[in-house]
C-alpha cells in the first residue's frame, strides 16, 4: 500500500511538472512562430493530451471493443467541457474570440451532433463516416494554419526563450503529463483494489478522471497564467481530436456499433456542447464566465450522481 501511495504521489508531481513545462514551451512555440496561442492549444497541446484517448480507443477499436472506444471518448469530452473547462472557468473566467465564436465553438457543435445522428442513424459508426470525419478533420486543421491571423510578440521575457528549448520543454512536458497520468491510474487502481472497490466503480471514477488528467492539468496552469486562449484552444482541440481523429481512425479500423451507448450519455454529451455554444451569448458574453462554469459543474455533478445511481 506504501508504494502504491508513493507511486501515487509521484505521477502527480509528473503530471504537474508536465502540464507547466507544457505550456511555457507552447507558449515559446507560439511566439517564435507567430502562431496564436489557441492553434497552438488546439493542435500541439490538444493532440498530446489527447493521447491516452487515441491509444485507449484505437485499441478498443484493433480488438473490435466499440463500446471502449465510444465510451472512451464520450466520457471523455463531457468531462473536458463540463469539468475541466467549468473549473478552469471559476479560476479565470475565459475570453472567447470573435473566430472561437464562428468558427471553433459551432465546429465542435457540429461534429459533436454528426456523430450522435451517424451512431443512433444505423446504430453504428460506419468505416465511409469514420473516412467522412478524418477529412473533416484534416480539412479544419489545414484552415486554422491557413487562415487563423498570424501574431507579433510583444512581451520580451518570451521571447527569451529559444525555440529549440520551447521544443524541448512540450516533448519533456508531454512524456511527463502522460507518463504521470498513466503512472497515477495504475497506483490509483491498485489502492482501489486493494480497499474493495468494485471495477465498476475504478471505471467511472478513476479511469475516467485518469485519461482527462493531462487536459486538466494543462488547463488548469494555463488559467493560472493567464492563457485562457491556450486552455480554450486545448480543450476545444481535444474535443476535436477525439470525434473527428480518434472516433474517425477507429471507425476505420472496424465499424464502431452503438449498442452500448445509452440516452443519457448522449443527452450529456450533446448538453455540454450546447452550455459552450451557450456560453457565448448569456450573462458575460463573449466569455466563459463564472455564471457559465457553475452550470456545467453542476451539470457534471449531476450527471456523476446518476452515474453512481445505476450502478
Amino acid at each position: 500500500m506504501f508504494l502504491q501511495i508513493v507511486l501515487l504521489i509521484a505521477g502527480l508531481a509528473l503530471v504537474v511538472f508536465g502540464a507547466d513545462w507544457l505550456v511555457e514551451g507552447a507558449s515559446g512555440i507560439a511566439r517564435k512562430a507567430g502562431i496564436s496561442e489557441f492553434v497552438i492549444g488546439l493542435t500541439i497541446v490538444g493532440f498530446g493530451t489527447s493521447c491516452p484517448e487515441l491509444v485507449v480507443s484505437l485499441t478498443g477499436a484493433f480488438k473490435g471493443l466499440a463500446d471502449i472506444s465510444l465510451g472512451n471518448v464520450v466520457g471523455s469530452n463531457i468531462f473536458n467541457t463540463l469539468l475541466i473547462l467549468g473549473i478552469t472557468s471559476m479560476i479565470a473566467p475565459m475570453a472567447i474570440t470573435r473566430v472561437n465564436q464562428t468558427r471553433d465553438i459551432p465546429l465542435v457543435f457540429g461534429v459533436t451532433l454528426l456523430f450522435i445522428l451517424f451512431g443512433l442513424y444505423n446504430n453504428d459508426v460506419s468505416r465511409l463516416e469514420g473516412i467522412i470525419f478524418l477529412l473533416v478533420f484534416a480539412a479544419y486543421i489545414w484552415y486554422c494554419f491557413k487562415f487563423t491571423p498570424r501574431e507579433t510578440d510583444t512581451d520580451t521575457t518570451e521571447k527569451q526563450l529559444k525555440l529549440w528549448k520551447a521544443i524541448c520543454l512540450v516533448i519533456v512536458g508531454l512524456g511527463g503529463l502522460i507518463g504521470g497520468g498513466q503512472l497515477f491510474v495504475d497506483s490509483a487502481t491498485a489502492i482501489a483494489k486493494m480497499i474493495g472497490v468494485s471495477d465498476k466503480f475504478i471505471a467511472i471514477t478513476i479511469l475516467a478522471l485518469g485519461t482527462s488528467l493531462p487536459e486538466l492539468a494543462t488547463c488548469i496552469v494555463a488559467a493560472a497564467k493567464h492563457k485562457g486562449q491556450l486552455a480554450l484552444g486545448n480543450i476545444l482541440g481535444s474535443n476535436i481530436f477525439n470525434i473527428l481523429l480518434i472516433i474517425g481512425a477507429s471507425a476505420v479500423v472496424t465499424p464502431l456499433s452503438f449498442a452500448s451507448m445509452n440516452y443519457v450519455d448522449l443527452g450529456v454529451l450533446m448538453l455540454s456542447t450546447i452550455l459552450l455554444f451557450s456560453s457565448c451569448f448569456v450573462a458575460k458574453k463573449d466569455m466563459i464566465d463564472r455564471v457559465d462554469a457553475t452550470f456545467m459543474l453542476l451539470s457534471q455533478a449531476a450527471y456523476m450522481a446518476w452515474l453512481f445511481i445505476s450502478l
